[in-house]
Parts: C-alpha cells; structure tokens; sequence
C-alpha cells in the first residue's frame, strides 16, 4: 500500500489506452509517453499495459506502507527516497516507512512511477486508464489527491524474484537499486534538438505554398495552453488556399491540425475521436515520446518523413524494444 502525502500537480494513472469504443465516442486515452510507460513495467517483473502513475512536471510525495518494487522512467523529476536520490531507468526496491519524493523537473516533462503488480483500480471499457474529462478510470476517475492510498495488484513470478533478490541488500537502507540501468538509446528526453518526424497529412496540399515551406522550415513553440488533449503550437500561422468547410474525420495520437486561427495543434492522448479541422501532418509513432516529454515553452521543429519511412522505422523500434524486453526478462532472473 502507498499513501499519498501530496499529489503533485498532475498525477493520474494510467495503461496504454482505451480501445475499441472510438466508434462510441469513448477517447482512448492513455499513458502520453508509452515507451518509458512499457519499460517502466518490464523493470518490475509486469506486463507491459499494466497501469502506472503518470507524473507531469512536479512530482508527488509517496508514504509506502510496505516494502515495494519499483522503477522510475521517463523525464527527471529529481526523485528521492529519505533524502536519498533515485537512479531512474532501473529496478528499486522500497523499504517499508520510506517517502518518495520529486522536486523540480531537470528533463523531459512526464514521469513514470510502475509498482510490481501494477496500480489495482477498477476496470473501465477494458482500461484502467484515467480520462479526467469525463471522470472515468483511474483513480476514482481523477488526478491523485492528499489522503489517497494506492493498493498494488498480484506480483508475477519474475516480480517475486527480483523482491527475494533484492531483499538482503535493504539492511538499514530506505532503498536498494539493481546495479545495472536501461540504455541512452531508448531514452527519447536525452535528444537536445526535438526534431519531429512528421507525414504528410491529408490535407497537406490544400495550404498555400508559404504555410507549406513555414511548417517544415521554421520552430514551433509549445504553448501554455496545452494539455494531454493536444499541444496548441505558436509559430508562423499556416493558412489555406483557399476557405473551404470540411467534413469531419477521424484523427490520431500525433495528428496536427490545423484551426482558423493557424496555430496547429498536435493532438495526444486524450484527444478527441474526430476532427474537422484541416490536418497538415500526422508525427511518426517513433516521435509520439519525444513530443510527450516537451515542456510548455520548449521548441519543436518538423522534418518531413514518408509513409514507407515511418513504418520502418516503427518496425525498426519494436525490434529494438522486443530486445530490450528480452534483456530484462534474462537479468530480472
């Protein structure tokens, strides 16, 4: 069991998403950055969907109840066990009676907090998924608050091993770590130029010539105004040819619309199931953790990938992470 001292400013739990009830209007939500969300679990002996807390910007304060096996993937959000600081990317074992906390955000924007056994909350439409806007998944159906208690669900074999393992190495410690840590590779926050892989979207042709050549050629910034629903970009205003109604059709986790005030907004895991704005560009699936990690303020720019790119190297990556998997399901043994 973890009690929640403090929440931090958005913590929410989350799996990979809600699928299957897009046709119902139902959004798929999910975790925002879905590499550190899987790595995060195979560190600690789960399957790969099992629900974790997803932490943005400031991190929350946790009381654990008991000893507990965790990692800790995705952007820093400076976290300390009694004062100690935590490596992340790694396997921890927690002390009973120990506080994890997080300061401030060094890199990245979004944390990932996976417990052995994953956060046991209801099921929803087949997702613990929290969607906040309708207030259903997760948590009660909403971000973590003071007084909360999480309870973890049955730890898988390779979970109790690594427990068992790691066990004699606590002694008088608030924590002990595995002594070996996932590769800078599969770390999408250590790229200092956030250079996004786009697709041309299906409406590409309809913007003029200028807001074609601005789109590709210059930087973006993230907007303040930007939630897990989608990033609102300012930069140069793209426009179309000409004015024209569309109808609206189906968008994706990486979608880029634009709307008449020609600001584009990428949208993200709590985006909508349809959009009837023109889509200038849809991000490769590569990409969709290195956009997760972007600050409010930070930069993006777009380079232009085709369809056939794309799907290599999504191919390319999965290979890579069906390797890393592999590695850890060996080393947690």
């Amino acid at each position: 069991m973890i009690k929640v001292a403090k929440p931090g400013l958005l913590s929410t739990v989350q799996d990979l998403g809600r699928y299957g009830f897009q046709k119902y209007g139902v959004i798929v939500s999910g975790s925002m950055d879905p590499i550190a969300h899987r790595i995060s679990n195979w560190l600690v002996g789960n399957a790969e969907n099992e629900s974790v807390l997803e932490m943005t910007l400031t991190g929350p304060v946790l009381e654990f109840q008991e000893n507990c096996l965790i990692s800790i993937c995705g952007g820093d959000l400076s976290p300390s066990i009694d004062g100690q600081p935590v490596p992340l990317w790694r396997s921890v074992l927690v002390k009973k009676g120990s506080t994890l906390k997080f300061g401030g955000c060094k890199s990245g924007a979004r944390g990932y907090l996976a417990i052995a056994g994953g956060i046991d909350v209801p099921l929803v439409m087949n997702s613990r998924s929290t969607y906040l806007r309708a207030e259903i998944g997760g948590f009660d159906g909403r971000s973590l608050k003071e007084g909360d208690t999480l309870e973890s669900g049955v730890l898988q074999e390779d979970s109790k091993e690594m427990v068992e393992y790691l066990t004699p190495y606590l002694e008088d410690k608030p924590f002990t770590e595995i002594d070996w840590s996932i590769s800078s590779e599969f770390i999408s926050i250590h790229q200092t130029e956030k250079a996004v892989r786009v697709i041309e979207g299906p409406e590409y042709a309809l913007f003029n010539e200028e807001s074609r050549e601005a789109f590709f050629e210059n930087p973006f910034k993230v907007s303040p105004q930007s939630d897990r629903m989608g990033y609102r970009l300012q930069g140069p205003q793209l426009s179309l040819e000409q004015d024209r109604n569309m109808i609206s059709e189906a968008v994706s986790f990486g979608t880029i619309q634009v709307p008449s005030d020609g600001n584009p907004i990428i949208l993200l895991a709590d985006r909508q199931t349809t959009g009837g704005y023109p889509r200038i560009g849809q991000v490769a699936a590569v990409d969709l953790s290195l956009i997760a990690q972007t600050k409010p303020g930070e930069e993006l720019s777009f380079t232009a990938i085709t369809l056939e790119e794309a799907q290599r190297l999504l191919i390319d990556r999965e290979k890579q992470l069906s390797h890393l998997k592999q590695g850890i399901a060996l080393k947690l043994r």
